[in-house]
């Protein structure tokens, strides 16, 4: 039967169920002289009855409504499934004197983290061996075994000591992003009495193993104190080593590659501070790098050279797509020296730091690449000092040129795997496109020469050559030129589509928020629906950091109406080219890019047949109005401070997507949210679609009960929540049936994990 049969004798939505009519309790808020009457902030109060009846009315009506696409989401399912390798084994990772690695089973949801002993001296990483025990093999963390009983669990602390003797782990069940922090004597694999409740992602040990740092969060969800725990007390005993008063920032901490030092890092949207101490003596008091500077960006890295410790300082001080220097770590406001030469056409987004040489992480032409640097370790540490002009960084001192990895498409993603040790002789890389599925490759330093390690595997008979991918450039309102990634199913499509031929329905991706670049990689989920002839594609809007971070300070604050015209201008690009046309065009986004999509449906409803909305963030204006709500003040930065700022309220007040709901018409919406987001509250898109339906906009919202800002844990339920998005986005598009056979890949989409978005 063919594709168009299928569709034809698909069953067809029945008569709509009546959709819930939220109650209105109005309550006013008046700011710099303007008042809003809200009537459904009463949906704040996430333990009252009311709340939760209305949220599992709208569950129900979401499920009603979409009965009809049941095979269609089975199929999907079916297809994410057949095309994903379940039994499988991630490439071993070097960390002390193991090899680490994590399986994945068939039938279960979690990784299971291994390891064996490894060889001194031996960098060539133990064969892949799927579903077959390895000689010496040991499991570290069997997360199914840790999930079982709860219905979320996630991952949130996976640290070891540098003798491997001690694992410290931390586990949410709930989706708020608390995490219950253990530490686990792996030579009995037995967790110790050490248990600390309420702590944020991230735990280290210090260098010796007896110390564990954490952090924990303040009332606004604020990772704020590092603590310092000594394992087998008591953790009433811990003591506070470093506290952040400022609410802009957010505080981290890790312990140096080279093991020599820890860092302690504040963070805002455009500042940061690092402060470090020895690593030989973590009870130390933190020292300060630079003091800190409001609207100085910069990250450390420590490096030896020519016996020397030095530290690596990224920074946008002098250069607003930031700069790589070092300065002694004995005095780190003295004397700086520069370690590249020319960055021009290059976004420097960071340096890593290895015995013998650099790895440079960059964007240029808007991708992600990865160059080195080779150290010569017999250079002395006075000659650069003093740099003549023009001089080249190897000229100057003891950096050598930039020697950048070569890709074989213009099109695609790489970037550092896994590299934790500081001496070893080869660097791990990853590399991805639309159409290529991840490749994970060693490049031995010395000789240039690559060891491909894994590709992801493609099963049932999937020809990837069959995917296609291009870049197309829109005209934003003021003239910038917007890219466009585009993949899509070479016999899917009609002749000459490419060319403008015939338009073929398309979903349009967007974000842009928080400097967040959207790479490209390769998807299965995304498969299902290129093998039904949806082309996917992705507006790299301003906002985001793809073009470097002017690309950024373009779409944020007081230019955030940058990155919606952006997309629209995307869209109408699409349609212009005879690409596509509104009626086979839906727009999807989540979180801040949940914001995109609300503006999006306000300001360009007529270019869409439909728009999905993952934990949209689309009462922008009230969140950012509440300092007392998780993320709002340090995020200031990123949208502006409408509370004390009344041209920042108005600027927020005119494209914030509930206040701006309009009568006028609007493409269908699906809104997804979890109860348990700590990052963009249910409420928000509660809110957002009661107030859409009561200008006749077919909107649906779908909350799950038990899940956070990421959505349900377990890659099952992962890929069946997928399935339920994807299943109403061809149903939308019209397009149904099942997927063409012979085409597809393994993997799963990446979720965005920023603040807010």
């Amino acid at each position: 039967m063919t594709d168009d049969a299928r569709t034809e004798s698909a069953p067809q939505a029945p008569e709509s169920p009546q959709a819930p009519i939220a109650a209105k309790h109005p309550q006013v808020r008046e700011h710099h002289g303007h008042a809003f009457r809200d009537d459904y902030e009463w949906m704040r109060e996430k333990d009252s009855q009311e709340l939760l009846d209305h949220l599992a009315a709208e569950n129900d009506y979401t499920a009603a409504r979409t009965a009809h696409l049941a095979a269609l989401r089975e199929d999907v399912f079916d297809e994410i499934r057949a095309r994903t390798k379940e039994t499988d084994m991630s490439v071993p990772v070097r960390r002390g004197g193991h090899w680490h690695f994590a399986r994945t089973f068939e039938g279960k949801d979690y990784p299971v983290q291994c390891r064996i002993p490894a060889v001194p001296g031996d960098w060539t990483p133990p064969a892949l061996c799927d579903g077959q025990t390895l000689e010496g093999e040991e499991v570290v963390l069997d997360l199914n075994a840790e999930a079982a009983g709860h219905e979320f669990f996630s991952l949130g602390s996976f640290s070891l000591s540098s003798d491997g003797a001690r694992l410290a782990w931390a586990a949410d069940t709930t989706g708020d992003e608390r995490y219950l922090l253990r530490v686990r004597d792996l030579r009995t694999g037995e967790d110790l009495p050490d248990a600390i409740p309420d702590t944020f992602g991230g735990a280290e040990f210090d260098r010796s193993g007896e110390f564990v740092f954490y952090t924990t969060v303040d009332a606004a969800w604020r990772p704020d104190t590092v603590w310092r725990h000594r394992v087998g007390t008591p953790a009433s005993e811990d003591v506070r080593v470093f506290h952040e008063p400022d609410e802009r920032y957010f505080v981290g901490m890790f312990l140096s590659r080279s093991e020599r030092f820890v860092f302690f890092v504040t963070e805002s949207k455009v500042t940061s501070g690092w402060w470090f101490v020895d690593a030989a003596d973590p009870q130390a008091q933190p020292q300060p790098v630079w003091p800190r500077a409001e609207g100085v960006d910069y990250a450390v890295e420590h490096v030896v050279v020519a016996g020397e410790d030095r530290f690596l300082i990224t920074t946008n001080r002098d250069r607003v797509d930031f700069d790589v220097l070092d300065v002694a770590v004995a005095d780190p406001t003295g004397p700086e020296r520069p370690v590249i030469g020319t960055a021009e056409g290059k976004r420097i987004e960071g340096v890593d730091a290895f015995e013998g040489f650099l790895a440079l992480s960059y964007r240029s032409g808007g991708f992600a690449r990865v160059g080195l640097i080779p150290l010569a370790q017999d250079a002395p540490a006075q000659d650069a000092l003093a740099r003549p002009a023009g001089a080249s960084a190897a000229e100057a001192g003891p950096y050598g040129p930039l020697d950048e990895v070569e890709v074989d498409e213009p099109i695609g993603t790489l970037e550092l795997g896994a590299n934790p040790e500081w001496a070893q002789p080869t660097l791990r890389l990853a590399y991805g496109s639309l159409v290529t599925p991840a490749t994970v490759f060693d490049l031995d330093v010395a000789t240039g020469e690559r060891t491909v390690l894994k590709r992801q595997e493609v099963l049932g008979g999937v020809d990837t050559a069959a995917y296609e991918q291009a870049l197309r450039w829109a005209t934003a309102a003021d003239g910038t030129q917007v890219p466009i990634s585009l993949v899509w199913c070479r016999d899917a499509v009609p002749a000459g589509w490419a060319d403008g031929a015939a338009p073929a329905p398309v979903l349009l991706y967007g974000y842009g928020s928080y400097e967040t670049s959207v790479d490209p990689f390769f998807s299965v989920p995304r498969l299902s629906l290129l093998d039904r002839g949806v082309v996917y594609a992705i507006a790299h809007v301003r906002g985001g950091g793809e073009l470097g971070r002017r690309w950024y300070d373009e779409g944020k604050t007081v230019a955030k109406q940058n990155t919606f015209t952006d997309f629209i201008a995307a869209a109408d690009h699409l349609i212009a080219a005879g690409l596509t046309e509104p009626a086979r065009l839906v727009a999807t986004g989540r979180s801040a890019g949940g914001l995109l999509m609300g503006a999006v449906a306000n300001m360009g409803y007529d270019r869409f047949a439909g728009i999905s909305a993952g934990v949209p963030f689309v009462d922008a204006l009230t969140s950012i109005l509440m300092p007392e709500l998780p993320l709002t003040v340090i995020e200031w930065d990123e949208w502006g401070d409408p509370l004390h700022d009344p041209e920042v309220y108005a600027y927020m007040r005119s494209y914030s997507p509930y206040e701006n709901v309009g009568e006028h018409p609007y493409p269908k919406i699906l809104a997804l949210t979890s109860l348990n987001d700590t990052r963009v509250l249910y409420v928000e898109p509660a809110k957002w679609v009661a107030r859409l339906r009561e200008v006749g906009a077919d909107a649906l919202l779908k909350t799950e009960m038990v899940a956070g800002h990421g959505g349900v844990s377990g890659r099952y339920d992962a890929w069946r929540e997928r399935a339920f998005e994807y299943a109403w986005i061809l149903d939308v598009l019209g397009v149904g049936g099942v997927g063409r056979p012979g085409h597809g890949g393994s993997g799963a989409d990446r979720p965005e994990a920023v603040p807010r978005g």
